[in-house]
């Protein structure tokens, strides 16, 4: 295999041992109550040091932006101190994270939502999708439109969740705008069906997503910040009817912030990797990520052809804390056990062995 995918790579201002990033995985494991992480998590994070970068699972915003049972928060000094013991034993082992910044919006349930309110989104459309609540899996509920003037409260909380990931000891950030999510929701024409200044052509449709990069980069330097995107997946049932209209422009617009990488979903979530991506691709001058289905052999053709500067392994890190020597071996991988992908203890978190212990 190339060396390539094991050399230091450069995104934005991140200095990384290789070019392989660990890519956000949700597992539901936090203090429900308090949205806090623990010692398992630090392990855990730890153990996956080897990454040139480590994107945390995604963390929510705010109370209100929480969608899933299990899912940490970075918003309250208690959830701050918590995640610096994460950033601390990754740091003691060499690491490089960044925190997944996450508002759901309607991919939530009234029962996850503080007081029992509705969840909140661009238009009050249900998502008519399951999510994990304390009773196990149900259908998200319907949300309430966001009033015109509630947007720069919206603002506020994800620069509020930056200002705590530096107090946290992060080395960076990552807006999540892909997967379905308020953002992604607010980009696409499926979920979005306003009528004012945060609906109807692109421009009014991406408004949210660029004052939230313009609060954030006032926190951050810029090339601290990765976004995430995911244009062709109609995961969540987030649709666009023009994916390469409505993200060329977005990336377009993109390039004038010095971000420090580009995250995209190749293709829909989870399979098909054909779409825009490549198109987007060619417009994007800044450090590029690649995400969806890479194994060792695609990821190292990606990075000599060029095209590809990071890329994102998502399940393969479940199973295997030393997925870098693994690849850089070629050696076999663990397969991971699917019935404790999402909540749980220590049991198909920790307990999973690196190559030597094994």
């Amino acid at each position: 295999m190339s060396d390539k995918l094991f050399s230091p790579a450069r995104a934005g201002d991140l200095e990384l041992a290789n070019r392989i990033v660990m890519a956000p995985l949700t597992r539901n494991r936090a203090d429900d109550d308090t949205g806090e992480v623990g010692d398992l998590q630090a392990e855990y994070y730890a153990q996956r040091a080897g990454a040139g970068l480590i994107i945390t699972e995604a963390t929510q915003i705010s109370a209100e932006g929480k969608g899933y049972v299990g899912t940490p928060g970075i918003h309250t000094p208690e959830q701050v101190a918590a995640w610096k013991k994460v950033t601390d034993a990754v740091h003691a082992k060499g690491g490089r994270i960044v925190v997944q910044l996450w508002h759901v919006g309607r991919i939530s349930h009234v029962s996850l939502q503080p007081g029992g309110q509705a969840p909140v989104g661009p238009s009050a459309i249900g998502a008519e999708t399951p999510t994990f609540t304390r009773n196990g899996f149900e259908t998200t509920s319907v949300p309430r439109a966001l009033e015109t003037d509630e947007m720069p409260r919206i603002v506020a909380d994800y620069v509020h969740a930056a200002e705590c990931a530096r107090e946290a000891g992060f080395d960076g950030i990552e807006l999540h705008a892909a997967n379905g999510y308020l953002l992604d929701q607010f980009l696409k024409d499926g979920p979005n069906r306003r009528a004012d200044a945060y609906g109807g052509p692109v421009e009014n449709r991406a408004r949210l997503l660029f004052e939230v990069l313009d609060g954030l980069a006032g926190v951050w330097a810029p090339g601290r910040i990765g976004i995430r995107l995911s244009p062709d997946s109609g995961f969540n049932t987030a649709e666009d009817s023009d994916p390469r209209a409505t993200f060329g422009y977005v990336v377009e617009r993109l390039n004038a912030y010095g971000l420090a990488y580009l995250h995209l979903i190749e293709g829909q979530t989870g399979g098909d990797r054909n779409g825009v991506f490549e198109a987007l691709r060619d417009l994007w001058t800044g450090t590029y990520m690649a995400n969806n289905g890479y194994d060792s052999d695609l990821a190292a053709a990606r990075v000599d052809s060029g095209r590809v500067d990071l890329v994102a392994f998502g399940r393969p890190y479940i199973a295997n804390p030393d997925l870098v020597e693994r690849l850089r071996r070629n050696a076999p991988l663990n397969e991971g056990d699917g019935d404790t992908y999402y909540g749980g203890g220590a049991e198909g978190y920790t307990d999973y062995p690196a190559l030597d212990a094994a």
